[in-house]
């Protein structure tokens, strides 16, 4: 284990320490507590060439997708334009957790699950209803919206829910920043987890797409690509 990456565990678990405490202080202790990452490999983010990508390539304000921690699970890769503190938020079951901070040269990298907690709308190639758009209505510059069901995440504080029916904020994924060579690392999952059900509504469509053993892990490596160019058809969200 490099140095740079016991570093990032460590303020992993001190984000945790520190929101649990705060939910002791006021009297609303979680129960039970998700603040430690969910056990998912550790995987690099390279380029469509196989090559480490660099954190500073990555532009500000720009969607971004991998599949993690399984071969077909999407993830959208954020760099909002300002740092991202940890931030407490609550599942679908009442389950607390630390959302983590962001990371990065300006701790702004954030990356969260992009299926929606509504009705499980992901990024596919043929068409993507969910995708990060411009906020209105006195919302965040930037949200990540689903057109399916207009539901609203506010990426900047652990993907919440800003308006719509989805139960819950977006899982986050923990990712790892190492400054040394600007390399980034996802290693887990921490929040609302709804691979069981994604796999179970998706199994035939899935199955065709990508043959058997579709919950495969991501591997030691993961491929970036601008969501932009994921997708040949991302539906526009009404205003």
């Amino acid at each position: 284990m490099q140095p740079e990456a016991d570093s990032e565990r460590r303020e992993l678990m001190r984000q945790a320490a520190c929101v649990a405490g705060a939910w002791l202080a006021c009297g609303a202790a979680p129960s039970p507590v998700l603040g430690a990452a969910r056990a998912h490999p550790r995987s690099l983010l390279v380029d469509a060439r196989g090559d480490a990508l660099p954190a500073s390539r990555l532009a500000t304000g720009e969607a971004y997708l991998f599949n993690y921690p399984y071969t077909v699970s999407p993830v959208f890769l954020l760099v909002l334009d300002r740092a991202v503190e940890p931030a407490e938020l609550v599942t679908e079951d009442k389950r607390r957790y630390a959302a983590p901070a962001g990371v990065g040269p300006k701790r702004s990298i954030v990356a969260f699950s992009a299926i929606c907690a509504h009705k499980l709308m992901y990024p596919t190639p043929e068409v993507s209803f969910i995708g990060l758009r411009k906020g209105s209505r006195g919302e965040p510059a930037q949200v990540i919206h689903c057109c399916g069901d207009d539901s609203r995440y506010d990426p900047q504080h652990g993907a919440r829910v800003l308006a719509g029916p989805a139960p819950q904020p977006l899982a986050a994924v923990l990712l790892e920043w190492d400054a040394a060579s600007d390399r980034l690392h996802a290693v887990g999952t921490r929040g609302g987890e709804l691979f069981d059900a994604f796999f179970d509504k998706y199994a035939v469509k899935l199955e065709l797409e990508n043959g058997s053993g579709q919950r495969k892990p991501s591997g030691d490596t993961t491929v970036v690509r601008p969501a932009a160019s994921f997708s040949r058809n991302w539906r526009s969200c009404p205003a």
